[in-house]
C-alpha cells in the first residue's frame, strides 16, 4: 500500500538517494537540492510504502512571459516499484494540492502518452520555449486559465534552462 504526503526538510538525504537511484546520473538529485536550497519549491510530495520514501514530485514556480506558473519535474520512483502507479498518484496528488493552494497552470516537458492522462496538452505556439524540440505540455488547474497566455517560459535557474 502506498502512503503519500508531503515531504519534510528530514527527508533531503533519502530523496537524493532516491533520485539517485531513479536517473542514470546524480543531475535530477541535485535539480532536487538546487530547488530546495535556493526557495523555488511550490509543492513537493513522496510515496512511502513500507514507511520508506519510493518515490517523490516536484512542483516548482516558473513563468510564462509574465504569468506564474508550476513546472512539474522531476518525478522520480524507485526502479523496482516502477509501472505500479506510484508515479501517476503523486501525480495526480500534487495537481490537487496545487489547484488548493491556487496555482492556475502547471507546465511539464515529458512524454505526451503519459501526461495527457493527467489533462496535460500540447502548450500553445504562443508560449516560447527556451530549447528546440517538442513535448512541452501545459494545464490550466482552472478552466481558462492558459487564455491567451503567450511568451517565454523561464523555468528556475537550477534547471539550466536559458
Amino acid at each position: 500500500m502506498t502512503a503519500l504526503r508531503l515531504a519534510r526538510p528530514s527527508d533531503g538525504s533519502a530523496l537524493f538517494a532516491l533520485h539517485g537511484a531513479a536517473f542514470p546520473t546524480p543531475a535530477e538529485a541535485r535539480l532536487v537540492a538546487d530547488l530546495e536550497a535556493g526557495g523555488h519549491t511550490l509543492l513537493s510530495v513522496v510515496a512511502l510504502l513500507d514507511e520508506v520514501i519510493a518515490g517523490h514530485v516536484l512542483f516548482s514556480r516558473m513563468h510564462i512571459g509574465s504569468t506564474a506558473a508550476s513546472a512539474l519535474a522531476p518525478v522520480a520512483v524507485l526502479p523496482a516499484r516502477q509501472r505500479h502507479g506510484v508515479g501517476s498518484a503523486m501525480i495526480e496528488e500534487g495537481l490537487r494540492l496545487c489547484r488548493a493552494q491556487g496555482e492556475k497552470i502547471v507546465c511539464v516537458l515529458g512524454a505526451p502518452a503519459y501526461y495527457r492522462r493527467f489533462g496535460f496538452a500540447e502548450a500553445s505556439t504562443a508560449i516560447e520555449r527556451p530549447w528546440p524540440g517538442p513535448h512541452f505540455m501545459a494545464m490550466a488547474l482552472i478552466p481558462g486559465a492558459l487564455d491567451g497566455i503567450g511568451g517565454i517560459v523561464r523555468y528556475p535557474a537550477p534547471f539550466g534552462i536559458d
